[in-house]
C-alpha cells in the first residue's frame, strides 16, 4: 500500500504587495463640496449655490465660501453640476481654423466678454468640407453649450437642422444670411463688393483683375463686384479662383501668370490682405508702378496692411464690436430679456491707401 503522501498548506499570499500603499480613488464633487462647506460653516446647498447663483449669496457668506475653495483647492465640477440643472456655463465658439486671423479679434472680444461673466469659451475648428463641419457642429451640440458662436462658412443643410432643432441659442457672425438660423451680427458680402466697384470706378480704373477665395462669402463679393463693373460700362473683370483662404503664395502666383500672359489690368482685387500682399510684392519685383500703372485693393485690414510699402487699400470690417454684440446677444439670451432686433449690420468701411 502506498505511503500517503504528506500535503503541507502554502501559506496565502496578501493581496497587497509588501511596501506598497493601495491609492484611493479621486475625492468625489460631493465630498469636497462637503469639505468647503464644513470649512466655510455653511450648508452644501450654500456652497453650491456660490458656483452656479453667486448674486444669490449674501457677501459676508460668499466671502467665507470664496476663502474655504481657496484654502482646499477645490474646483469645482461645472458639467455635472450643468448638467443637473440641464444648464453649463459653456459657450462654443466655431471657426474655420487657427490661421484665419481675420475672426481673431471677433472671438477676443466675445471670449473677453463672457469669461469676465463667469462663462468658459470652448473653440472648435470646422474646416472648409462638409462633413467636418457636421461632425463639429454635432460635437458642440453634445456638450449642452448655452449658446454657439459661427464664424465660418455656411453652414450645409445637415448642420443647420442639428441646431435648429438643439434649443441652443446661435449667433451667426461676419454675415447677413438670408435664412438666419438665430441671430445675426454681421454684414453684407454683396454690399462690400459693388462698393469696391464703385470706388474703381469713380477712379476711372476700368480692367480689373480679381484673386478670389472659392468661400461663399468671398464668391459673393466677387459676384457682386464683377456686375457692379459691368453694369458701369466696363468690360468683364478677368476672375481666378484659389481654395479658400487666399495666401501670400496664391498672390504672387496669380499675378505673375496674369502678367505672363501679357494681360495689363490696372486694377488688382484680392479676396485677402495676404493675397493682396503678395500681389505687391509681385508687382514689385516686375517694375509694375502701384497705383500709377495697377491698384489694388485687398480684403479684411488686417495689422500690417496700414504698414506695406505702398500701404493697402482695403475693406475694414470691426471685427471687436461684432464680437462684443454677439457677446451681449449671449447673455441677453441666457438672461431671459428679448431682444428686439435679432440680425444686426454693423456694416463696413472701404480704407484708401496709397495703393489705390
Amino acid at each position: 500500500m502506498p505511503a500517503p503522501t504528506s500535503q503541507h498548506a502554502r501559506p496565502k499570499r496578501s493581496s497587497k504587495p509588501k511596501g506598497r500603499k493601495t491609492l484611493a480613488g479621486p475625492p468625489s464633487s460631493s465630498s469636497t463640496l462637503d469639505a468647503v462647506a464644513r470649512v466655510a460653516n455653511v450648508s452644501t446647498a450654500t456652497v453650491s449655490r456660490f458656483f452656479n447663483n453667486p448674486d444669490m449669496v449674501a457677501p459676508a457668506t460668499a466671502e467665507r465660501v470664496r476663502d474655504a475653495v481657496e484654502q482646499l483647492g477645490y474646483v469645482p465640477n461645472l458639467l455635472a453640476g450643468g448638467l443637473a440643472a440641464n444648464r453649463t456655463r459653456l459657450v462654443s465658439a466655431v471657426i474655420p481654423s487657427i490661421s484665419e486671423s481675420l475672426f481673431a479679434s471677433t472671438i477676443q472680444a466675445f471670449n473677453d466678454t463672457l469669461v469676465a461673466t463667469g462663462f468658459s469659451v470652448m473653440l472648435g475648428l470646422s474646416g472648409d468640407r462638409d462633413q467636418h463641419v457636421n461632425r463639429q457642429v454635432l460635437s458642440m451640440i453634445g456638450h449642452r453649450p448655452v449658446g454657439i458662436i459661427l464664424t465660418g462658412p455656411t453652414l450645409p443643410s445637415d448642420a443647420r437642422r442639428h441646431l435648429m432643432g438643439s434649443g441652443i441659442t446661435v449667433i451667426e457672425t461676419w454675415d447677413l444670411p438670408t435664412d438666419p438660423i438665430d441671430l445675426v451680427v454681421g454684414f453684407s458680402h454683396e454690399a462690400a463688393g459693388r462698393a469696391i466697384a464703385e470706388h474703381a470706378i469713380k477712379h476711372s480704373r476700368r480692367r480689373a483683375f480679381v484673386l478670389s477665395g472659392s468661400g461663399t462669402r468671398a464668391l459673393a463679393r466677387r459676384h457682386s463686384f464683377v456686375s457692379t463693373m459691368v453694369a458701369n460700362g466696363a468690360p468683364e473683370p478677368v476672375v481666378v479662383t484659389f481654395d479658400t483662404p487666399t495666401n501670400y503664395r496664391h498672390g504672387r502666383i496669380a499675378v505673375a501668370s496674369h502678367f505672363d500672359s501679357g494681360s495689363r489690368p490696372d486694377l488688382i482685387i484680392c479676396s485677402s490682405d495676404w493675397s493682396a500682399h503678395g500681389a505687391l510684392d509681385e508687382l514689385r519685383c516686375r517694375g509694375v508702378r502701384v497705383p500709377d500703372d495697377v491698384a489694388v485693393i485687398g480684403f479684411g485690414d488686417l495689422d500690417f496692411a496700414a504698414d506695406l510699402q505702398p500701404s493697402l487699400s482695403t475693406v475694414k470690417v470691426d471685427g471687436h464690436i461684432m464680437g462684443e454684440k454677439a457677446a451681449q446677444f449671449m447673455l441677453h439670451r441666457i438672461e431671459g430679456l428679448s431682444i428686439e432686433q435679432p440680425v444686426v449690420d454693423i456694416g463696413f468701411s472701404l480704407i484708401r491707401r496709397e495703393s489705390s
